[in-house]
């Protein structure tokens, strides 16, 4: 293998990670996940054989197609528990998984962002978070690549608008989108095929069925006519007929037509109150007010404390903070709102308000509560959550940077963990509240917490968050800086930006935020903070294929860290040097800094930072022509890797070790390793680096004079590049598939070599003008 193409199998895995966005054909091996993801369907689901009947036909006349159902209908007429029951009734028809994502569109906050939506089941699908792309239209493409050739149900709940739900759609057939949402979402039945099901009050006798259904064996002696006044009064909405049947429940011994009374009394309020243009919807609301004032003081507190929550669902630990209350009473408080049906348990210790409930606690929060009350309940739980993340960074980096945090509320002190898995499940599982916690601090102008909590859920989080989200928090928070003129917390909040456009591949804009993080360092005087905005602008050029600019920068920072005598942070940058030097064609003090870097790692005893290091090394001791070291470091690196269960840098190193193995003429274990590597790439979803094993399989194939298959890989490779936006790595598949063609295709070598040199026209650093002036001096030779 060249020297060129040996730099493009090291693609980078240096201290604070690049990020390649990524599409790919999905893996039908083993060991990837199969997502079970349905909610139960409710127990006592009543009636419907109609519509159960229709959702069948729908999905017969799909005969293989990609088959898309809209399940409609006003709120509480029971489309989701409709889905559900539906859903689970078919499932086994769907093999390889059941997908479901709520995609809150009537909830207090924003609608879920379909790229977000995308991140969920991507995930759920076994694609780590880093490898999902950041932009809408490259996630959609990686999620259609997943489901191409499986059979797999989606369920998206509570869709807003059709804009919404199209990009989350399957195109390959097998696969089933079921959606439910309040609006029609023609748009979906006009241009994606959807067929609708408009879904109605339960009629009479369904209603007064599900009733029975709800309180047998609990009570006793309800006359039909009776429960079908109730059952009016409830508009036959199944919603309001299960809180109406558990506050019956509730009172055993108070006749049906007591019971009535009261209902009929709080229903004429509403009609009095309302302007009588939603029947329906009237009849929840009296619903819901008739059996919230029959809830003992206590549950009716902690009922208007959730309708403050800022997020989605919540925890005990989260509920008992918003409250100030203990855990143990806040979970009797808890089960008891779920006792009649005012609050749904989704897992354990884990909870959910409809969200016409939520709008009702809320409501009542608002009527009921002192402004100071709720102001000082927001408070206390956003503490909360920022506390929490705090302790939970912790454990995920300790990097020994302090942030400026407040102390604990008053009967609401953090949650702590007992070990790093703990810790970082907390932060996955609550990443989507601790976004929701930014935005509500944003809203109520809470300056210090909206720009706090998007920095330490970055600063904690070991996967990429959906970027849109991120980047939404850390604007909302640098606003939040700058309203307190707060220098400090304007440059961490910058930091925080500018990893978010460098995540998404927006490096103009990452530079930018990083640069000016660094003149603020530096105008505040702080040294350390000051080397780590140089390793940002380091890693940025690096990313932008400016390695000279790199080099500069990581030195600078590697002058501060030993002058502040921090050894880990010496060994990051010596790290990153080597890196910058190799991409740089200066393979010399490459060398140097990597042997240094490994040292310093080895007197630290971290292996991980070890593994890294060896990767390179194991590049440039290819380069320089010592191929038997090469492949002993390239060995090792994997070892680490496949030892500590990193799964992505085991797939980096084993790059490494394809090339160091090809340099030691171990062809056919070449290609075993990259063939390994393009099938781990494949697995997480990483399609820019599983291309360049499809490349080290093509330049091994060659050195077997194997054109024909060497010419298939990489001109898979080259298009594959050109996909992903990747001009450098696309030029260079397209020298090797010139190569590959040249004998059998002169005319077509010559324009691939074409190709490839306007491609590089844009780069200017010794790796590429080496490159250009090997691809020139082909051309030449080719006539």
């Amino acid at each position: 293998m060249s020297g060129t193409a040996g730099a493009v199998i090291q693609a980078r895995d240096i201290s604070g990670g690049l990020h390649v966005h990524h599409a790919g054909p999905p893996p039908p091996e083993p060991g990837v996940p199969v997502p079970r993801q349905l909610p139960a369907a409710p127990r006592d689901f009543t009636g419907r054989a109609a519509e159960l009947h229709d959702l069948d036909g729908i999905l017969a006349a799909a005969e293989g197609a990609p088959a898309l159902a809209v399940v409609t209908g006003t709120a509480g007429v029971g489309k989701t528990s409709l889905a559900l029951t539906w859903a689970h009734r078919i499932a086994a028809r769907f093999p390889d998984g059941q997908l479901h994502v709520n995609l809150r569109g009537y909830g207090p906050g924003r609608p879920l962002p379909p790229v977000e939506a995308l991140h969920r089941m991507l995930s759920a699908l076994g694609v780590p978070a880093p490898a999902i792309p950041a932009e809408p239209d490259a996630a959609g493409a990686l999620y259609r690549s997943h489901l191409a050739g499986r059979r797999v149900l989606t369920v998206l709940d509570n869709a807003a608008s059709a804009a919404q739900v199209r990009p989350l759609l399957s195109a390959g057939p097998g696969c089933l989108t079921l959606v439910t949402s309040r609006r029609r979402l023609d748009g979906l039945a006009v241009r994606d095929g959807a067929r609708q099901l408009t879904l109605r009050p339960l009629p009479e006798p369904d209603a007064v069925a599900l009733l029975r259904a709800t309180t047998a064996g609990r009570r006793a002696g309800d006359d039909a006519p009776g429960l079908t006044e109730l059952a009016r009064l409830c508009a036959r909405l199944p919603l309001a007929l299960r809180v109406a049947a558990e506050r019956a429940v509730s009172r055993p011994h108070l006749s049906l037509g007591d019971l009535l009374d009261g209902l009929r009394d709080e229903s004429s309020l509403w009609e009095t109150l309302s302007m009588g243009d939603d029947e329906e919807e009237d009849g929840v609301r009296a619903v819901f007010a008739w059996s919230y004032q029959a809830l003992p003081e206590p549950e009716a507190r902690l009922f208007r404390f959730l309708g403050l929550h800022p997020g989605p669902d919540f925890s005990l630990a989260a509920a008992a903070a918003l409250a100030a209350d203990s855990p143990p009473e806040t979970r009797r408080l808890l089960d008891a709102l779920v006792g009649v049906h005012l609050l749904e348990q989704t897992a354990p210790d884990r909870f959910e308000l409809h969200d016409l409930l939520r709008a009702y606690a809320a409501d009542r929060a608002h009527a009921e509560m002192p402004p100071d009350e709720r102001d000082t309940a927001l408070r206390r739980v956003l503490t909360w959550y920022l506390l929490t993340a705090e302790t939970a960074r912790a454990w995920v980096r300790t990097d020994g940077i302090e942030l400026p945090l407040p102390a604990p509320e008053d009967g609401a002190a953090p949650l702590s963990f007992t070990d790093y898995d703990a810790a970082v499940d907390w932060t996955e599982r609550e990443r989507v509240n601790v976004h929701a916690a930014a935005r509500a601090a944003a809203a109520a102008e809470l300056h210090a917490l909206a720009w706090q909590l998007p920095v330490v859920q970055w600063r904690g989080s070991i996967r990429a968050a959906p970027l849109a989200a991120w980047s939404e928090t850390a604007r909302l928070g640098l606003a939040s800086s700058r309203a307190l003129r707060d220098r400090n917390a304007e440059a961490w909040v910058l930091r925080c930006l500018g990893e978010a456009h460098r995540r998404a591949n927006r490096l103009a804009e990452a530079e930018q935020c990083h640069r000016q993080v660094l003149a603020l360092r530096r105008e505040l005087g702080d040294r350390k903070d000051e080397a780590a905005a140089l390793n940002s602008v380091g890693l940025v050029c690096l990313a932008r294929r400016r390695p000279d600019a790199a080099v500069t920068h990581f030195a600078r920072a590697l002058d501060a860290y030993r002058e502040l005598d921090l050894p880990r942070w010496v060994a990051v940058e010596l790290a990153n040097l080597a890196a910058a030097h190799y991409d740089a064609g200066d393979l010399t003090p490459a060398d140097d800094c990597a042997r240094r870097a490994l040292a310093a790692y080895r007197d630290l005893g971290d292996e991980l930072g070890e593994g890294r290091v060896l990767r390179t090394l194991s590049g440039i001791q290819r380069e320089r022509g010592e191929p038997a070291a090469a492949l002993e470091s390239a060995r090792r690196a994997v070892d680490i890797a496949v030892r500590r269960r990193k799964s992505t840098s085991e797939g980096l190193r084993l790059l490494a070790l394809g090339a160091a193995q090809q340099a030691n003429g171990l062809f056919g274990e070449a290609l075993s390793t990259y063939d390994r590597a393009a099938a781990l790439h494949r697995r997480i979803g990483d399609g820019g680096r599983e291309a360049l094993a499809w490349h080290g399989t093509g330049e091994t194939c060659r050195a077997l004079a194997r054109a024909d298959e060497a010419a298939a890989c990489h001109r898979r490779a080259a298009a594959r590049f050109h996909e992903l936006g990747d001009p450098w790595h696309e030029a260079v598949a397209l020298d090797g598939l010139a190569a590959a063609v040249r004998a059998e295709d002169p005319a077509g070598a010559r324009g691939h070599w074409e190709r490839a040199l306007a491609l590089l026209a844009g780069y200017g650093d010794q790796r590429t003008a080496a490159l250009r002036d090997g691809i020139a001096a082909r051309l030449g030779a080719a006539g």
